[in-house]
């Protein structure tokens, strides 16, 4: 929309105005009564729609946090072979 700065127009002041392009009323008026209608179904809920579920909040955390299996002991695997295992270093030749 153009501002109209104030003038003088046949000896008259014509004060400052904003003044519509020719033909754009209608849209104008459509763009003004979508804006209202979305406010004022926005704010409002639709009939029939399901009541906003209610979820419970966050619990307190009790530390240390234990895992099923906390309290039952691990069983350590035991060697297979008494002997000690020794591996061959490699052969260093100077």
């Amino acid at each position: 929309m153009p501002s109209v700065r104030e003038h003088l127009r046949n000896g008259s002041i014509v004060r400052a105005h904003w003044r519509n392009p020719a033909g754009s009323s209608k849209q104008v008026g459509l763009l003004v009564m979508f804006v209202l209608a979305m406010f004022v179904l926005g704010s409002k809920p639709m009939g029939g729609a399901a009541p906003v579920e209610q979820r419970p909040g966050p619990q307190s955390t009790v530390y240390p946090i234990k895992w099923p299996g906390w309290d039952t002991p691990v069983v350590v695997p035991t060697p297979t072979v008494s002997y000690p295992i020794v591996f061959p270093s490699p052969v260093s030749t100077p």
